[in-house]
């Protein structure tokens, strides 16, 4: 059985600061590709038991539904997920930016979901792995779903694992529909060493 492990809020802090260079980071190149000004607030970072995890997405509960992506990591003796989830009143806003004029169907909808998210996940895990001096090897992404609700996506988590540290970071276009929540899941037994990892930052 695997030992709990508790955050002090400095190091809550620290990573939280952390958070907020590599987001700033994927928002830059973001920003860039589509020409757009991204709104970026502070990111949450949250220890929670897994069957809490919807707390971490209560900004999206409204949303009628939203289709996601998840790409495992790894490196250092830490672990995790990144779970991209879209508003999918978005595409139309993203196709247009990306300068696509066609049919919008699930496939065309699936390349955009792709596109953006290789951009967010991969930025962010870089600049959280280049803060803590860790090197992440990145899975295949996976779709979790096109169009399902939000709680849905929280389900196969809650069978996995027990503990985790979430870090939930929202990316939203000034005058344009498009949201998304980027959450990065460690796994319970990647605690302890990303809280020494913190524990050296702070020194």
């Amino acid at each position: 059985m695997l030992q709990e492990t508790t955050f002090s809020d400095d190091s809550r802090d620290c990573l939280q600061e952390v958070s907020n260079v590599a987001m700033g980071r994927a928002a830059d190149l973001l920003a860039r590709l589509l020409d757009v000004y991204v709104i970026l607030p502070i990111p949450n970072v949250n220890l929670l038991d897994i069957a809490e995890l919807h707390m971490a997405l209560s900004s999206l509960e409204n949303t009628e539904s939203v289709s996601a992506v998840c790409q495992g990591f790894i490196g250092s003796n830490i672990s995790g997920e990144a779970l991209l989830i879209f508003n999918d009143a978005s595409f139309d806003d993203i196709a247009e930016l990306t300068h696509f004029n066609g049919l919008i169907d699930k496939n065309i909808e699936l390349e955009l979901l792709m596109d953006i998210s290789n951009i967010l996940i991969g930025a962010c895990l870089q600049g959280v792995s280049e803060q803590l001096d860790v090197k992440f090897s990145q899975g295949q992404p996976v779709v979790l779903g096109q169009h399902i609700k939000v709680p849905d996506l929280i389900k196969s988590a809650k069978k996995r694992w027990k503990q985790t540290l979430a870090i939930e970071i929202n990316y939203t276009i000034e005058n344009r529909d498009i949201n998304c929540d980027l959450l990065l899941l460690f796994t319970e037994d990647s605690l302890s060493v990303l809280n020494d990892k913190i524990g050296y930052l702070m020194e």
